[in-house]
């Protein structure tokens, strides 16, 4: 079932996947949960990378330095690597670019479902299919535009979905509390 404003209620689970998940994913996993956290929202964010080469390790030093300098801290993270069961434990999976896209419809083979997935920066540019470029082989600089490019999909992510959220918050009884009641 693609996911839209109206078949979605309870609180979302939000993959966000790039190469090695240091530099790009866990920004956007820090960021939009900032995000969801600051507008009432019991998202649940995280991030994955394709590769293992960085498994278990914190997200790279400019990265933690970019979100601390925007206040958010990201330094607790841990790289994982992206498997194909994250088609089940989540609603929506955004990818960082076109060629991890592609890694993650080669590794989820027949869990790969594509109304689920999309390239975060289709929330920014719809249709697009635009990349958030890869810092890792550049100066800080580059962090803080992947910063602002994340930051401001992840500000339309919120937009999208959060009225559905509030809209469908769930009473003890888990009925949909609407404004008729």
């Amino acid at each position: 079932m693609k996911l839209t404003a109206r078949n979605y209620i309870c609180a979302m689970k939000i993959l966000m996947v790039c190469l090695g998940n240091i530099c790009r994913s866990p920004l956007a996993e820090g960021i939009l949960q900032d995000k969801a956290w600051k507008a009432g929202l019991k998202w649940s964010i995280e991030s994955a990378g394709t590769e293992s080469y960085h498994v278990g390790e914190p997200p790279h030093h400019l990265s933690q330095k970019v979100a601390k300098l925007n206040g958010i801290d990201i330094c607790k993270q841990r790289a994982r690597r992206f498997v194909a069961e994250d088609f089940e434990r989540f609603d929506k999976i955004y990818a960082m670019s076109a060629d991890v896209l592609n890694d993650m419809r080669i590794m989820a083979r027949n869990k790969f479902d594509e109304n689920k997935v999309d390239l975060l920066l289709n929330e920014l540019f719809p249709g697009e299919n635009a990349d958030v470029p890869d810092p890792w082989y550049g100066p800080e600089p580059g962090y803080h535009e992947v910063f602002r490019l994340i930051n401001n999909a992840c500000e339309k992510i919120i937009e999208k979905y959060s009225t559905i959220s509030h809209q469908y918050s769930m009473n003890d009884d888990k009925k949909p509390i609407t404004g008729n009641q």
